[in-house]
């Protein structure tokens, strides 16, 4: 499955955001953010099914793919455009619930992370840390771009780089051979959220 362009995941994360979460998403779309995935684990269901829906109106308006992570049950109920699962997610399981046309991503740390993606039939891994990162300080030391290039280079599937990534860094990841980027802090606990992601975007060098 293609991946939403530009390449760019934003995922949420309401506690760093500086503005209500609902007006960072709608500041990274104007910037030029074309997918984004709900993040508020904490959240009990029913308002997170309700935050995920009006996310993807949001997200529809200007061609935006939304996603939510870890639950497949808030994704349908609420016609979001897949899910982002943890290591341990089955990505199987999600398309069997979610069907065909969902995307499906599942965070990677190692290459086994990698090869079990691609077995259970995910799009797309991301993969992280790359560089070191404020947002999650807990895991694991840095994989650096030498180690983005060789895992990205034996996956069959697109890898997104994750973990202190920010505009200036964004080319040598997609340099290295990652399809993407993936990011939060980097947009969430922007003082000008809009500014940062059209940052981002430009950061990629790809137009």
């Amino acid at each position: 499955m293609r991946l939403p362009y530009p390449p760019l995941l934003v995922i949420t994360d309401r506690r760093a955001a500086r503005r209500p979460l609902e007006e960072v998403a709608a500041a990274a779309f104007a910037g030029g953010c074309r997918w984004l995935s709900l993040r508020e684990k904490d959240l009990p269901h029913d308002e997170r099914v309700a935050l995920l829906r009006r996310l993807v109106a949001t997200g529809k308006a200007c061609g935006a793919c939304v996603m939510v992570h870890d639950d497949i049950a808030a994704a349908s109920a609420a016609g979001a455009g897949g899910v982002h699962l943890p290591s341990n997610g089955s990505p199987a399981a999600a398309r069997a619930a979610l069907g065909g046309r969902a995307l499906i991503g599942l965070s990677a740390h190692d290459y086994a992370d990698i090869v079990r993606a691609e077995t259970e039939g995910a799009d797309y891994v991301t993969l992280s840390p790359v560089f070191a990162s404020a947002s999650k300080p807990g895991y694991g030391p840095a994989l650096g771009l030498d180690e983005l290039a060789d895992l990205a280079a034996k996956s069959l599937i697109p890898v997104l780089a994750l973990g202190g990534v920010d505009a200036g860094t964004a080319a040598a990841c997609i340099a290295a051979g990652a399809a993407g980027i993936a990011v939060m802090g980097a947009v969430m606990a922007a003082p000008e959220p809009r500014e940062a992601t059209s940052a981002l975007v430009a950061g990629l060098g790809l137009s």
